[in-house]
């Protein structure tokens, strides 16, 4: 069998969520039948490709094209071509981790995972631009039969695909993604190390993901205004890391307006091997999200052993469940309360830890692996 995948979304240089279940996925994936032959589409001006382990195995090609990737687009929709199937050589069903859609023959099949659906539930968080990009790369979507068989990451996801689109329940597989096994909680030596490294606060609340109105980072950042007015939270300081999204300005005219704006931190972006230091060291890990397809950063921060608070809506609830203060992200008061409880309550508090870790154990990319590529098989 030869099983064609379209890489290209690994050629954003920002990690997001779409490219952390790329990478993991087929890190634990191809190496699973050695008799699958899986050909590798990539196409970018930049040829900007970055190298992976599994790039290298015996039965994985990859086909690296510098074709702008609009222009394959609007290729696609206006002319159905070039059909990518055929650029590799020929393939039996072709796998997108993402609805980055191009043309295929008529005898290929199509897998297409869907992350989510916030464009559709909340237009008013992107840009103009943003939006006429979206409608324009979902195009397909609202075809029947844009794909065979598609993955929904949750079944928040797969509710919304059914009631958006129209989708038969039948076509859509519920598979959720994992947590890495490198995601745990750091020794105490070597947190201490990295925080006299990096000048950390005793004590902070942290929030990771893209800076963008979706995440509601304004929100928390009016949560934490609330609970410094509190006795007993004089030293408590804000970390916020990500990269800058779309309409992200607002966020920083928020900081700016705050009273407390020296003990909010800002950090652009860090390594993946980083990131689990953070989440050890942090207080409280807070996710007020208004919309997630998955969420990655609470599952993460709970494999650390980290308290998580995380908003009440969409698959929050469905993926990190009992393990977690849920809270109303249209309500900072809500959410400074809960901030309150995690940090005052240290019973609460361990009870979060032992829960958070057995639900992150729930997690592995292996299962995911395997149960996308048992889809795959069977839509040969």
């Amino acid at each position: 069998m030869i099983i064609g995948i379209d890489i290209r979304v690994l050629a954003t240089e920002v990690k997001s969520g779409i490219e952390e279940y790329t990478e993991n996925l087929l890190a634990h994936m191809l190496p699973l039948d050695n008799s699958i032959k899986f050909k590798l589409f990539f196409s970018s001006s930049k040829n900007n490709l970055k190298k992976y382990d599994w790039m290298e195995l015996p039965n994985v090609e990859v086909f690296n094209f510098n074709l702008p990737n609009k222009l394959l687009f609007v290729f696609s929709r206006l002319f159905n071509w070039p059909q990518i199937d055929k650029l590799v050589g020929g393939a039996d069903v072709f796998f997108s981790p993402h609805f980055l859609l191009s043309s295929l023959s008529s005898n290929c099949k199509r897998v297409t995972t869907v992350h989510d659906l916030s464009y559709v539930r909340f237009k008013e968080f992107f840009s103009w631009r943003r939006n006429v990009w979206h409608k324009f790369q979902v195009y397909n979507l609202s075809k029947h039969n844009f794909s065979d068989k598609v993955i929904a990451v949750s079944d928040s996801t797969k509710k919304d695909l059914i009631e958006t689109y129209g989708i038969s329940s039948s076509k859509i597989k519920t598979i959720y993604s994992g947590v890495s096994e490198f995601m745990k909680r750091v020794e105490q030596k070597e947190l201490e190390f990295f925080k006299l490294q990096n000048n950390f606060p005793e004590k902070f609340i942290l929030f990771l993901g893209k800076l963008e109105p979706r995440k509601n980072i304004i929100g928390l950042i009016r949560a934490f205004n609330f609970l410094k007015q509190t006795k007993g939270f004089e030293n408590l300081h804000l970390v916020i890391i990500g990269s800058r999204g779309w309409l992200y300005k607002s966020i920083y005219q928020e900081v700016y307006r705050s009273k407390f704006k020296d003990q909010i931190i800002f950090k652009n972006h860090i390594k993946d091997v980083e990131r689990k230091f953070y989440y050890s060291l942090a207080s409280v890990f807070v996710y007020p999200s208004f919309f997630e397809g998955f969420g990655f950063p609470p599952l993460e921060a709970m494999a650390c052993g980290t308290p998580v608070i995380a908003s009440l809506n969409s698959s929050l609830p469905e993926v990190v469940g009992e393990a977690s203060i849920l809270i109303d992200p249209y309500n900072a008061v809500d959410i400074s309360n809960a901030i309150k409880i995690v940090l005052t309550d240290l019973k609460l508090k361990d009870l979060l830890k032992d829960k958070g870790l057995k639900v992150a154990n729930n997690f592995s990319w292996n299962r995911c692996a395997e149960e996308t590529l048992k889809v795959l098989k069977d839509t040969k």
